[in-house]
């Protein structure tokens, strides 16, 4: 079981084993990788929830490398994707940009910094539940706008995640060396 210093980032409901996978459907399948890469049992290493465990508002906010994005601005930043994706899957085109991308941080509190992460747990969870409830063939539909699929770009939503998190590992020890 993941142990969590804070008790309002416990993905107390992300517990399990790995499934078999050749039991899932395409769908259940992505849901499952999309879960595992914001919430834990991933196979490379600390998902996302996990890196953001002892993670408090000053280092979220920090820029401990001035021309990068905060831990805040990334976690805001998965978040505005995971609801870009929710959208395209209910039949809208959305690309978010500036703002909309990026959202600003607000003013650094440990409530606002908890409030951030919820938010951005809330979105990924419906996005996880939108994704395990497609039929398979749904995958195969081109995403509004676009010139891929929505399997595509589900596994590239999976793969971005996992890109800021990399991210993110790196700049809670770059805070910590400052």
């Amino acid at each position: 079981m993941l142990q969590t210093s804070q008790s309002w980032l416990r993905p107390d409901r992300y517990k399990g084993n790995a499934p078999m996978t050749s039991r899932l459907s395409q769908s259940a399948f992505l849901a499952e990788q999309l879960r595992r890469a914001f919430a834990g049992n991933a196979w490379h290493g600390p998902a996302l929830l996990e890196l953001l465990e002892d993670v408090d508002a000053e280092t979220a906010a920090a820029k401990p490398i001035p021309t990068v994005h905060s831990i805040w601005e990334l976690v805001l930043h998965i978040a505005a994707w995971d609801d870009a994706a929710v959208r395209r899957l209910a039949g809208n085109k959305c690309q978010p940009s500036g703002t909309a991308n990026f959202p600003l941080v607000p003013r650094p509190s440990e409530s606002a910094w908890r409030k951030a992460v919820a938010h951005a747990r809330r979105t990924h969870d419906r996005l996880v539940r939108v994704v395990a409830s497609l039929p398979d063939s749904r995958l195969r539909d081109r995403v509004p706008g676009k010139k891929y699929d929505f399997a595509f770009m589900l596994q590239g939503v999976a793969q971005h995640e996992l890109y800021h998190a990399g991210q993110i590992a790196i700049l809670k020890k770059a805070t910590q060396a400052a």
